[in-house]
């Protein structure tokens, strides 16, 4: 699921020449800590209603207040992961979705990324998840699929990010249609890849639920 199908239609950008009294009004009414500053269809950063609580003169436009998170926005084409980790690590409630022309099309919510999430989960159904750890010149997809599907198991989904461990690594998150691993796992191990972490059914675990629980601890739910 990418950004652009997530896009809250419900929630307006405010404009330059809003007032602060409308921009904390706005922020009371759809219940966001941030809006969205536009102007022709430019995106110029973000309104915050904790800065704007703190001004005495609340007949100020926003031309006048100092914006936040000018560089904080996704791409239409971005997965909602990179959705939630914009929102996760810039401790924002909306995340700016722009278009290929730098121009504003809307906004998330982080409700619209947990709707997304559950929506995505649901259609995994049962399986396994699969960690493995490599050089990023090693990563070929295609060549791991065929090992698992030699095996006679499938990709449902997979996930590629960082290693925190190791910047000249990258992370494979993959989730299996079988609660049985071993066999993938000595297949791959045969053919040296490292294998990092494994969860079954039993775990309730799932992809992407690092970054869910990282959602929840920022949410404090």
């Amino acid at each position: 699921m990418i950004a652009e199908e997530l896009i809250n239609q419900m929630i307006p950008p405010l404009k330059l020449y809003d007032t602060v009294e409308k921009a904390l009004r706005w922020m009371d009414e759809f219940r966001v800590n941030e809006l969205p500053v536009v102007s022709n269809r430019k995106y110029l950063g973000m309104a915050t209603g904790p800065d704007l609580v703190e001004m005495t003169d609340r007949n100020l436009t926003l031309k006048e207040v100092e914006l936040d998170y000018q560089d904080i926005f996704v791409m239409h084409f971005q997965h909602f992961y990179d959705v939630m980790e914009a929102a996760i690590k810039n401790k924002i409630q909306v995340v700016p979705v722009l278009d290929e022309m730098q121009e504003y099309m809307g906004i998330i919510t982080i409700n619209d990324t947990l709707a997304a999430f559950g929506q995505m989960s649901a259609l995994q159904g049962q399986g396994s998840i699969l960690v493995l750890s490599m050089p990023e010149r090693d990563y070929s997809l295609s060549q791991i699929s065929r090992l698992i599907e030699e095996e006679n198991v499938k990709i449902l989904s997979a996930y590629v990010s960082p290693d925190e461990l190791d910047p000249y690594k990258i992370k494979l998150t993959l989730k299996l249609n079988t609660s049985d691993l071993s066999r993938i796992i000595a297949t791959l191990e045969r053919f040296e890849y490292r294998i990092t972490a494994q969860f079954h059914d039993s775990n309730s675990f799932d992809v992407g639920k690092d970054r869910l629980d990282m959602l929840f601890k920022y949410l404090d739910i």
